[in-house]
């Protein structure tokens, strides 16, 4: 558990000098891009502090760290000059803009740095295993379901940023593509990629971790993700309502006629 503190002490060293930094610009949307960094730093932490190089570890360093990089990479642009995300200036407004400057660093930027210890435990459980390494057939599994997940994940945000682009689908609903079989792949397949993680830590013999896979989907689907997309889009997209009764919400499947 001493690795543990160790991580998360870095991790709220980074969110504080982000929150510092959100104060001035007065933008606390900068946080998100560094969601997927942070499990990147957490995971590389892990990997150079366990003492050896096994099969396993590699794989779960290579995998963390595309997916990871893919995604800040991907908030990055998708933010770039667009101001504060509708979020957070809602919050921003609830609290009062002489209050939210601090309140802010407890709302969201520890509560994120919490967030990413708790979810991350799998990496911990894989890095920490005393097991031999050798890749047996739930890490094959687990290469599958990250190979998924990453795929609807990636290949769902790159279809939707591409739809926003084109002026003429203002108003209108993504229905094709992935968001065919589901109204929201990158949620499904950021979960999925989490469920990977859990798969390649119970490889490795640790169990408990798999913890932060589950608490990952419970926020995608209950908290932040999901569950909070779906009420905003419905009061903005008429057509949205359509789109509900004939796709899946998060798991993919094939549309109702």
């Amino acid at each position: 558990m001493i690795l543990f503190f160790q991580a998360a002490l870095i991790v709220v060293t980074f969110v504080t000098l982000l929150w510092i930094w959100s104060v001035f610009i007065k933008n606390v949307s900068i946080i998100d891009v560094f969601w997927g960094f942070s499990f990147v730093s957490v995971n590389v932490f892990y990997a150079c502090m366990s003492g050896d190089s096994s099969a396993r570890k590699l794989l779960v360093l290579s995998l963390v760290t595309i997916w990871g990089l893919r995604l800040a990479i991907y908030l990055a642009i998708r933010n770039r000059g667009k101001g504060e995300d509708f979020r957070y200036q809602e919050f921003r407004k609830s609290y009062g803009p002489k209050r939210y400057w601090w309140f802010s660093f407890f709302q969201t930027f520890l509560l994120q740095a919490s967030l990413i210890m708790i979810i991350s435990l799998p990496l911990l459980g894989i890095h920490t295993s005393t097991n031999s390494g050798a890749l047996n057939g739930l890490d094959y599994l687990g290469i599958i379901v990250w190979s998924v997940g990453f795929i609807f994940e990636a290949g769902g945000d790159y279809q939707l940023m591409r739809f926003k682009q084109n002026i003429k689908n203002k108003g209108k609903v993504l229905d094709t593509g992935f968001w065919k079989y589901t109204r929201h792949p990158n949620y499904f397949g950021d979960a999925a990629v989490w469920w990977s993680y859990a798969i390649f830590s119970v490889a490795s013999g640790s169990y408990w971790q798999v913890i932060g896979a589950i608490i990952m989907t419970l926020l995608i689907i209950k908290v932040s993700g999901v569950r909070l997309l779906e009420k905003t889009l419905k009061d903005t997209k008429p057509l949205y309502r359509d789109y509900i009764k004939k796709t899946n919400s998060f798991l993919p499947w094939f549309p109702e006629k």
